[in-house]
């Protein structure tokens, strides 16, 4: 069923100069132009972006976008470029994709490519051939928190599905970058407790809660939880199996596998990061008792903030829009799920097929 999909085109970018190199993979097109966020790590390779770019045709389908699916990678090691050195890079990727963008592919941001990268790249392909812009382009800049404010709506709806209070839950969020960060604020907000938290550089945890604005202001600050003062430190690989009711993934694919998948403890998982555990190992935890929203459902709040930017929409409205959305779509695979006694994932690729028309 998914091979009628694509990919419609597996693009590899170089530039001499700048050393420049990466991949664009154009999924489907079939619903609008593909729509996906380049990111730039030192190991990102076709097979991911190829993943990633599927994911983007579901959550556009799913979210039911006038978009399809795409995305982007640059191989680069951010951290080992100055800044200009970086600029250049991002130059090179723009002058490399002119001819696909913005007619069949719209950027945004993603690893290590915020909205200074979209206002270099929008500068030279035009406003519509990136979202996730700075305010003074007209953007909607993720930093508002878009993405991890729909993961909670999908939360809340599962929470309601178990009948849990989120006053009365614990939660561990895996990454606490753009998604992790916000929506353990919003989470928080509801008045769940935050009991664990990692980044790159490890993980805290305290089974007694942890002070959330001490780790707000630390990753802001410090760029990581563990220098919150706040909580034990561990190995973040040790994050997903503490014990807490919900666990929001918010950074690593693949981090739950069948080899592991015993050692969760967790009632819940919300996949606010995509990619994070493979199709067989969520029947897995279904079939264990734990309940997992797919991540094309979950995090969907990125593409659709993404949506509301292209067509000149306000903050004001991308919130509403983001609730409306994915509240509406997480009750419908829930209830679908119940009625067809089968798994969340199973359900939602239904209804993103039914909405791609295949």
């Amino acid at each position: 069923m998914f091979d009628e999909l694509g990919p419609e085109k597996i693009i590899e970018i170089y530039d001499a100069k700048t050393k420049m190199h990466g991949f664009v993979v154009i999924d489907n097109t079939k619903r609008g132009p593909g729509k996906g966020g380049v990111r730039m790590t030192p190991t990102v390779s076709k097979e991911e972006v190829f993943r990633l770019a599927r994911t983007m045709t579901l959550k556009c389908a799913m979210a039911d976008l006038p978009f399809g699916g795409a995305k982007s990678g640059i191989i680069a090691d951010h951290l080992k470029l100055s800044e200009e050195e970086k600029k250049n890079i991002v130059v090179a990727y723009a002058n490399a994709i002119r001819q696909i963008s913005p007619s069949i592919y719209v950027s945004a941001p993603d690893m290590n490519m915020a909205e200074d990268e979209m206002r270099i790249i929008s500068g030279i392909l035009g406003k519509k051939a990136v979202t996730g812009k700075p305010k003074d382009l007209g953007g909607l800049p993720h930093e508002l928190g878009s993405t991890g404010f729909g993961v909670v709506k999908s939360a809340l709806v599962a929470l309601d599905h178990l009948k849990l209070n989120p006053k009365n839950i614990t939660f561990g969020v895996e990454g606490f970058g753009n998604v992790g960060s916000f929506a353990a604020k919003f989470l928080v907000e509801k008045g769940a407790k935050i009991v664990a938290a990692s980044d790159a550089k490890g993980m805290v945890y305290d089974e007694a809660g942890l002070d959330f604005k001490k780790l707000w202001k630390s990753v802001n600050e410090k760029k990581s939880v563990t220098e919150a003062g706040t909580g034990k430190i561990g190995s973040n690989k040790d994050l997903m199996f503490q014990h807490f009711d919900v666990l929001i993934t918010a950074a690593i694919p693949d981090i739950i596998t069948m080899e592991n998948y015993n050692k969760v403890k967790a009632k819940l998982i919300v996949e606010g990061s995509n990619l994070p555990i493979g199709e067989e190992v969520e029947e897995k935890l279904h079939k264990k008792g734990i309940l997992v929203i797919p991540d094309f459902l979950a995090n969907a709040g990125g593409v659709i903030s993404s949506y509301v930017e292209y067509i000149g929409g306000t903050e004001n409205e991308m919130f509403k829009i983001v609730e409306e959305k994915i509240v509406k779509n997480t009750k419908e695979v829930l209830s679908r799920m119940e009625k067809e006694k089968t798994y969340p994932r199973k359900v939602a690729m239904k209804i993103a097929m039914e909405r791609l028309k295949f």
